[in-house]
């Protein structure tokens, strides 16, 4: 059984997912590897074209601890709008390693919740 603070989190991700309009889900996969332990694995398909990729490794005891993760948004024509992600190789941005691709930079940022990503690109979208 999974702890209430993982399960809660997953709940919330999900929710967030089916309040939105115009998605296609291509993909949803909670991969639960332990009763603390899961992965996150989510495509969404935005009016037919923008794709928002999430993946995410978790850990759950007292809080929620993310491993690793990646928020990739990207256009129709498979280029990058933006994306966030926890990969270590920008060692001089503040925040290492948190940070924000965009399409000609790349930026110091604090990891956000999934639900801000999922807000971030439909505004994007209008």
């Amino acid at each position: 059984m999974l702890p209430n603070i993982l399960s809660d989190y997953l709940d919330r991700v999900e929710l967030a997912i089916l309040q939105c309009s115009n998605v296609y889900v291509e993909r949803y996969d909670e991969e639960i590897l332990t009763p603390k332990r899961a992965n996150l694995r989510i495509r969404l398909r935005f009016n037919q074209t923008h794709l928002l990729e999430i993946n995410e490794a978790i850990i759950a005891d007292n809080q929620l601890e993310f491993l690793d993760y990646r928020y990739h948004f990207q256009n129709q024509n498979n280029c990058l709008i933006f994306r966030y992600d926890s990969t270590p190789h920008f060692p001089n941005l503040p925040n290492f390693p948190h940070h924000k691709h965009l399409p000609n930079d790349v930026i110091a940022s604090e990891k956000p919740e999934i639900t801000q990503v999922i807000k971030e690109a439909t505004e994007i979208l209008g």
